[in-house]
């Protein structure tokens, strides 16, 4: 989870970006309620998707609003001088509108952001809520740092791309859990298995290493010769003898994430195939030759894409890497025309992929964090086509 100092860290980084006549924050995005607070609806409860709100005052208070069914679903507990929650649903009474419980709400704590200068995030808010606050906020403000109107929203996704300490352990978490995942989908893929059994099989190690009930997604499917390219969900497809798996998942715990990739051999691999991961596992290397603070995401792209045309391959034909943390993908975005510079703190992927028709599609990805001396690998799946011995 994370923790109570990186939390005040956030909000204090939030505040030396705010301008000193705002006086209060008006957060509705869940993931940055969570960002500054910790607190987040487990996404495998009954209130999944539910909404919450979280007001910060400049003097450093912060104030959790929910209902009480949203309340009682948390991850974890927050980390907030005080709470605002409103009965929804008490088993006696017919429910309303669940968002009428934030409009309430805020109207119990209206002695707080009434009649001080305040600023909402309009992203993530609902109109009814906007409207509760209207008389005393705005909906953007001038960025101390880059000068620009922006809206809190923008600035707090500027803010995510460093991750603090506690955001960096629980990825971690997320990476081991997935390293999980990748090492049963060795041990499950052979000719006569289902798309659907390897994806089981990777869930359920996944899940076991985390110790926790977590969410499990990405590509889990078979390609070959002739479907060289496919992703999404599993299927009933039972692989055959020659095809090729890619296990393309991300582990997310208390709403952060790893996202990494290896493609197997159903079988034994074909000397094509065997070159077309040489090629793909040396477009890594190269793209990993480039992370450092200050490098940009089209110089990564082309480091990788140079190796497959060096081999006359087409150029990779989708990003190189991208961001990750709270969102799948976040910038920095790693393509031919991003203006993204690398920062310490990001934590980026690298996944270069070839997709042959004759011959089948695959990529392979690894996670890593930009340090001040250039990078720490933070995944450490075995990268290959066949079971390392």
């Amino acid at each position: 989870m994370l923790t109570k100092e990186g939390c005040l860290q956030r909000r204090k980084n939030l505040w030396a970006r705010i301008p000193q006549d705002i006086q209060w924050v008006l957060i509705g995005d869940a993931r940055h309620v969570q960002y500054f607070s910790n607190f987040r609806v487990n996404p495998i409860s009954f209130s999944a998707d539910q909404r919450s709100l979280l007001l910060l005052e400049r003097g450093g208070k912060a104030t959790l609003l929910a209902d009480n069914f949203t309340r009682r679903a948390a991850s974890a507990d927050p980390y907030v001088d005080a709470e605002v929650i409103v009965p929804w649903y008490t088993h006696k009474r017919s429910v309303t509108n669940r968002d009428d419980a934030l409009v309430t709400a805020l109207h119990e704590c209206r002695s707080t952001w009434h009649g001080s200068k305040g600023v909402l995030e309009p992203e993530g808010v609902t109109e009814m809520v906007a409207a509760t606050v209207a008389e005393s906020c705005e909906w953007q403000v001038d960025d101390v740092q880059s000068g620009e109107r922006s809206t809190i929203g923008n600035i707090v996704r500027s803010l995510r791309r460093q991750k603090l300490p506690d955001e960096i352990e629980l990825m971690k978490r997320c990476m081991i859990a997935c390293d999980a995942g990748h090492a049963a989908a060795f041990d499950t893929v052979r000719p006569g298995v289902t798309e659907l059994e390897v994806y089981l099989a990777i869930q359920r190690a996944a899940q076991l290493n985390a110790g926790v009930a977590c969410v499990v997604y990405g590509d889990f499917r078979a390609t070959n010769a002739v479907t060289f390219k496919a992703g999404g969900l599993p299927t009933g497809y039972v692989l055959q003898e020659g095809d090729l798996f890619i296990a393309d998942f991300s582990v997310v715990i208390h709403g952060y994430r790893s996202d990494f990739t290896n493609t197997m051999a159903v079988g034994t691999p074909s000397p094509q195939q065997v070159a077309q991961f040489e090629a793909c596992r040396d477009a890594m290397t190269a793209a990993e030759s480039t992370l450092k603070a200050g490098a940009t995401g089209k110089a990564v792209y082309e480091a990788a894409s140079a190796v497959f045309i060096d081999r006359n391959y087409p150029a990779l034909a989708h990003h190189c890497g991208h961001g990750l943390g709270m969102e799948h993908p976040e910038p920095p975005i790693l393509v031919p025309q991003s203006d993204d510079v690398l920062l310490v703190g990001d934590v980026v992927t690298i996944e270069p992929g070839l997709y042959i028709e004759g011959v089948g599609g695959m990529r392979f990805e690894h996670n890593y964090l930009i340090t001040n001396d250039g990078f720490e690998r933070l995944s450490n799946h075995h990268i290959g086509l066949t079971k390392a011995s």
